[in-house]
């Protein structure tokens, strides 16, 4: 197995490291993927515990191989990271000290040809995360009507063009289902205007993105999974989430300034204990690669970061 080095590695551990170091301290890793945050973790904090959540089976079992010379302080989860508090409950915490989302497709998934999140390779068209259930990327390309289509494609893909690929694909799937991605890469580049396909990269890129998400519910799961992590912190806990598309991003900004920010009349001089806000902010706006690490790690050009602290129960 290629061992990646995770996206912003040093910043974001140099952002929990307050919160982990101390003894007996435990991190939630809720999108385990292939165990490299993980494995860095238990490396430099030898003393946490670390619960690893993924709903992919194959990441699971990659990262059991991968972390399997630290024994019991590793717990693997098959679960979606908005089941967290029973997660946890299941576990027996009712807080921990550091909670990590790195949110997206990981490099597994992408470069396992078979699952189907790639537009750059012919691949049965599946996206699902967690191949035991759930509908298909097929499924979803096959039965949805041109409206509801269009609607995953702007909403999620922010595409101009949706309701022209919605009607392409409801006319095309009249005369043979979609199985495979070639075909689906083919027919969104014909539906858009020759002058905008010359621009901007492969015209699948947001289709592809809009069915991924529909696919595996990732906004409901996040819109549900944020908020229950603020919950889950200890006071000195702290959270760090790492986006890869605006959706989500725009969301996670929405939530941590919303938590930040005391509930008083603008302008109060003074403003009492019982108003303070309960968590703070570790990041100015959203933290992005530096140079180096795009140069060393081209996927990490989308990332943005962003923390934040509970100093109040």
């Amino acid at each position: 197995m290629s061992v990646h080095i995770p996206v912003m590695r040093e910043r974001v551990f140099a952002l929990l490291a307050p919160a982990i170091s101390a003894p007996g301290a435990i991190l939630v890793d809720a999108t385990l993927g292939l165990g490299g945050h993980a494995e860095y973790a238990l490396t430099e904090f030898p003393e946490l515990r670390l619960i690893g959540l993924d709903r992919d089976t194959d990441a699971l079992e990659k990262s059991r191989q991968r972390l399997a010379s630290f024994g019991d302080r590793v717990n693997f989860v098959h679960a979606v990271y908005d089941e967290l508090p029973e997660v946890l409950a299941e576990l027996g915490f009712s807080s921990v000290q550091g909670i990590l989302f790195d949110l997206g497709v990981s490099s597994m998934q992408l470069d396992l040809r078979d699952r189907g999140f790639s537009y750059s390779q012919d691949a049965p068209l599946d996206m699902r995360m967690d191949q035991s259930r759930g509908l298909t990327a097929a499924d979803v390309v096959n039965t949805y009507g041109a409206g509801q289509l269009a609607d995953v494609l702007r909403e999620y893909g922010d595409e101009k063009f949706a309701m022209r690929i919605a009607r392409r694909i409801v006319a095309a799937r009249e005369l043979e289902p979609f199985t495979n991605s070639a075909r689906l890469v083919d027919l969104v580049r014909e539906a858009i205007p020759a002058a905008t396909r010359r621009t901007g990269g492969n015209p699948a890129k947001r289709t592809f993105q809009a069915l991924r998400i529909e696919v595996n519910g990732e906004l409901d799961s996040l819109r549900a999974a944020i908020p229950a992590a603020i919950e889950a912190l200890a006071i000195g806990g702290r959270l760090v989430v790492m986006s890869y598309q605006s959706l989500e991003d725009r969301f996670v900004k929405q939530v941590f300034v919303e938590q930040t920010t005391a509930k008083v009349p603008h302008g109060m001089p003074v403003i009492p204990v019982e108003h303070q806000p309960k968590l703070r902010l570790l990041t100015r706006g959203a933290e992005t690669p530096t140079e180096q690490e795009l140069e060393d790690n081209p996927r990490s050009a989308s990332v943005r970061v962003r923390a934040l602290e509970r100093v109040a129960a």
